[in-house]
């Protein structure tokens, strides 16, 4: 069988030890774990969980079984066979900043939309948001600048809304 790559959409309780049997849930299994996202939704009780992992469609299917059986998660969606969804990925790109290779800085966040979003003598950050594609582009133009330090936040996903006649 294939292995694929899979972005899944949890809804969790906001509660203390509710990630860690999440991700003990794959440890123990043997699964691993590619980018994982939380944060509070607008329901404070409630947190939405972007997970991306990978493997065949047997091991997905034991991971949503073994997923929606705790008693933390509320909702399970596999967003990558869902229909329509949107990725996003964000990453700080510390890069050295020396007066030869500002303009080209410069250049390439225009290119990218990029922001700059911290300024020393000697660096810069780069902040860059797009889909992983987009931030490995970014990445290998930054390279020969001299990166000194890359921050990702991993994937979030949402399901677009079908589209009316």
């Amino acid at each position: 069988m294939q292995e694929k790559r899979y972005t899944l959409s949890v809804l969790v309780e906001n509660t203390p030890g509710a990630l860690a049997r999440i991700a003990g849930l794959f440890s123990g299994r043997g699964f691993n774990i590619d980018s994982l996202c939380v944060a509070e939704t607008l329901d404070p009780t409630l947190s939405h969980l972007t997970l991306v992992t990978h493997g065949d469609d047997q091991i997905l299917e034991q991971i949503l079984k073994q997923l929606r059986r705790l008693i933390d998660v509320y909702k399970v969606v596999n967003v990558t066979e869902e229909g329509d969804h949107v990725e996003r990925e964000m990453a700080l790109i510390k890069v050295r900043a020396e007066k030869e290779n500002r303009d080209e800085i410069f250049r390439i966040c225009e290119i990218f939309r990029c922001k700059i979003v911290d300024v020393s003598p000697k660096t810069y950050v780069v902040e860059v948001t797009g889909d992983r594609d987009k931030l490995e582009a970014v990445i290998e133009l930054l390279k020969p600048m001299g990166i000194k330090e890359i921050v990702r936040t991993g994937v979030i996903a949402i399901r677009r809304e079908k589209k009316s006649a």
